[in-house]
């Protein structure tokens, strides 16, 4: 294979990065125009002056919205990285094989004095720095889920207020909000969304495939074949 350098080699050996991050600012900006459009709309009905896109972008409303996206998925990325180093479903590519449950061997994960010299610093450590390096993806995962729900009931405190002052009401406290109907209505509706895509995949997975696809079973593998990735 001839070697690739420059632009075309890094799109090569980073294009399903490139794909979804080019994807992502694409729908951040057409939600950006689309929610401008609508808050404007909302705004001519209410009787006010219709702000800019640069106002709205940086208002509570898109931050909430944003924010709220945001937690949902790394929620679910989150928890799919925790629960499957114990759970496992047969059948699925998406699973570990049935019977390797658990955190595994240091000769499995290649860790302590069976890493490799390829292998990552942290790999041939030990003790602390060994210790977060084996929970750093989960860790990571976590906490920007933590940082978007944080930034999500801070924005949609800051929305919801101004709703209720419009109505000639009287705001409410963070803990107020956090605890209200709205809020966990915006949440919930988006993490049932998240579980109920990974369950898809998980049942879907074991019997339907996607050629060429690591996400989905070499084609002529058996139903029950666990933890096979094409």
């Amino acid at each position: 294979m001839t070697e690739l350098t420059g632009a075309r080699g890094f799109l090569r050996d980073n294009g399903l990065w490139t794909c979804f991050t080019l994807l992502f600012l694409a729908t951040l900006a057409g939600q950006s125009v689309a929610g401008l459009a609508e808050q404007n709309h909302q705004q001519i009905a209410d009787g006010l002056i219709p702000v800019s896109w640069a106002q709205y972008v940086t208002s509570s409303d898109f931050a909430t919205d944003v924010a709220e996206n945001w937690q949902s998925e790394y929620l679910q990325f989150f928890l799919y990285i925790v629960v499957t180093v114990w759970l496992v479903q047969r059948g699925s590519p998406e699973s570990k094989k049935v019977g390797d449950a658990g955190l595994e061997s240091a000769r499995a994960q290649r860790i302590g004095r069976f890493a490799g010299p390829d292998s990552p610093r942290p790999a041939r450590s030990s003790g602390g720095l060994l210790r977060l390096y084996a929970n750093s993806l989960g860790l990571v995962m976590g906490v920007i889920f933590g940082a978007s729900w944080l930034a999500q009931s801070i924005a949609g405190r800051a929305a919801y207020n101004d709703q209720l002052l419009r109505q000639l009401e009287d705001p409410v406290s963070w803990w107020g909000y956090v605890g209200s109907a709205d809020f966990w209505n915006r949440t919930l509706q988006n993490w049932q969304s998240e579980f109920l895509a990974v369950a898809s995949m998980v049942a879907l997975s074991i019997y339907l495939r996607q050629r060429g696809s690591p996400e989905s079973k070499p084609m002529g593998t058996a139903h029950g074949a666990t933890g096979i990735e094409g």
